[in-house]
């Protein structure tokens, strides 16, 4: 159960600190839900791997050392995730931190179901819409098809950046 939904409860003293509204917001501006492809050639005949191909999901937030408290408001408010430092090697002084969260079991019975009842206000509320159906997808386990693997390389073509996947669906079709 989410500390959210438990009016008497501790954590909803947390909630009324940070407020569902200010997640919302700083999701909205700084947050990603994403699906990834990793190439498995020799991992072939292993049963998640079949396809050739390993999915990941994420859901994640990124802020500047200064602001890396907000990360970790965010991970104590939804228990769930964790938050980690991206060293950087460029001009900039200081590094970006990241709070994630990959586990399926913590996206489906934690993000999922706070973005469902709450939903996000800009554009990215699509992305989200589009995240749940592939994590939808990949809990069914028809990612370990080409079938299910193309239908989530086809939904991923449409989300954050719209990057092509015409090369990863050639493949499939192929």
């Amino acid at each position: 159960m989410l500390k959210s939904e438990n009016a008497s409860s501790a954590g909803n003293q947390q909630e009324r600190l940070i407020g569902i509204g200010w997640i919302i917001g700083f999701v909205d501006g700084e947050g990603c839900f994403s699906i990834s492809f990793v190439r498995q050639n020799d991992k072939a005949n292993r049963k998640g791997y079949r396809t050739g191909y390993q999915i990941g999901h994420e859901f994640a937030l990124t802020q500047g050392q200064g602001s890396v408290s907000s990360l970790h408001a965010v991970k104590d408010f939804f228990g769930v995730g964790g938050v980690y430092e991206n060293k950087r090697y460029d001009n900039h002084t200081e590094s970006l931190y990241r709070y994630v969260v990959r586990k399926r079991s913590d996206l489906v019975e934690v993000i999922i179901p706070f973005f469902s009842r709450y939903r996000l206000r800009t554009a990215k509320d699509k992305d989200f819409t589009k995240f749940v159906k592939c994590v939808e997808i990949i809990n069914a386990g028809e990612h370990l098809s080409k079938s299910g693997l193309l239908k989530i390389a086809r939904i991923t073509e449409t989300m954050n950046h719209k990057k092509s996947r015409a090369d990863l669906i050639r493949i499939l079709r192929d």
